[in-house]
């Protein structure tokens, strides 16, 4: 999935220059789009600046469960049709590379309960994993792939975590073998569709740090 690498770089930036931006004079209102791309990448430049707002140090890392509630909406938008798309997580993140400027120059404040509106799951605080434990090791496993690998630009500061999540993926990858092959069966790309439905699920179930810390729990 080569847009992980950019998914830090179009996050890390937008908060900052929001909160040099709304100083100036005439910010303009803004309101969320309609297009489901264009939707999600606003919600997640808005989740930057917001998280950016609430810390001390504008210029800092975010702490690791930031950076996992502004990831879910890239995540919320790819599993729209109940798989996940590898190409609209990626659509995402492009969107919010070019949508930065605009929204942070602008009344992004306002943006804030159209999005918890829009992106009801986002706003979840309680973790439940799926209650089929294959359901919930596939979900796992592909939810600690992609946030270790969409932080992986971050390491020096995440290290310990990403570490953590590929451990957890090597583990279920040994254990949930063979459930998966007699459910998915022999065919062709059967497997992947099923870690596609299954990571759809997950993704609704909580923000994925607090997610992937259930299913260090129930399986770590």
């Amino acid at each position: 999935m080569p847009i992980h690498s950019a998914l830090l770089a179009a996050i890390a930036a937008p908060a900052l220059a929001a909160l040099l931006l709304t100083g100036c004079g005439g910010p303009k209102t803004l309101t969320l789009p309609e297009e489901p791309v264009a939707r999600a990448a606003t919600c997640g430049v808005v989740a930057t600046a917001a998280a950016r707002g609430a810390t001390a140090d504008i210029k800092a890392p975010l702490p690791i469960a930031a950076e996992g509630h502004i990831l879910h909406y890239a995540l919320l938008a790819a599993t729209a049709d109940k798989s996940f798309s590898s190409e609209t997580a990626g659509a995402v993140v492009q969107r919010m590379r070019s949508l930065e400027p605009e929204i942070t120059a602008g009344k992004w404040q306002d943006l804030v309960p159209a999005c918890r509106a829009a992106f009801p799951d986002a706003e979840k605080r309680d973790a439940v994993l799926p209650a089929a434990k294959l359901d919930a090791q596939l979900g796992c496993s592909a939810l600690a792939q992609f946030t270790a690998t969409a932080l992986e630009p971050a390491k020096a500061q995440y290290g310990a975590q990403l570490g953590d999540y590929r451990r957890l993926r090597a583990r279920l990858s040994d254990k949930m073998g063979p459930a998966l092959r007699v459910r998915a069966g022999s065919a062709p790309g059967a497997e992947r569709r099923a870690e596609g439905e299954a990571m759809a699920k997950i993704v609704r179930a909580g923000s994925p740090i607090a997610i992937l810390a259930a299913c260090t729990a129930r399986f770590g």
